[in-house]
């Protein structure tokens, strides 16, 4: 199951995305595919976050209208949204202890636990922050497009 993270959200969200066509590539693809594919839950509220933040974005995106995004993504029969339940606290503490984590980094140590505890097998990233976690496979989509892309 591939995840994906808030950056690829945001850029196929955002028009004025440099990536915005990229990003909405893969993330239709993904929609509209037979293979489950997911969301992690902190990911939709940073996604939130920062499209509707007015020093990011001139105009920032509304609410309703981020809102209304993830509600299209939430439509796909394959999507599932990932998130904290028993046992993902020991994950979470081995990939913080192991790679050191600390401070603000703790938000991207949440998310690759979320990934490994649901068995995510490949999480699309524009973050290389993410491939200090040994065992998530990252793979940054709008520079290595996947097989099925090519």
């Amino acid at each position: 199951m591939v995840a994906v993270d808030t950056n690829l959200l945001v850029y196929a969200h955002r028009e004025d995305a440099t990536w915005h066509k990229e990003a909405g590539a893969n993330l239709l693809e993904l929609a509209n595919g037979n293979e489950r594919w997911a969301i992690p839950w902190p990911c939709v509220h940073e996604f939130l976050a920062i499209v509707t933040h007015p020093r990011i974005y001139k105009p920032p995106t509304p609410a309703k209208i981020a809102c209304e995004a993830i509600r299209v993504w939430m439509g796909s029969p394959e999507l599932v949204l990932i998130g904290e339940s028993s046992g993902y606290f020991d994950r979470l503490e081995e990939l913080a202890v192991a790679a050191r984590i600390v401070g603000g980094a703790i938000h991207d140590a949440r998310v690759a636990a979320l990934c490994l505890y649901h068995g995510v097998t490949e999480f699309w990233s524009v973050d290389r922050d993410f491939s200090r976690f040994a065992g998530l496979k990252v793979r940054n989509p709008l520079v290595h497009p996947p097989e099925t892309n090519r």
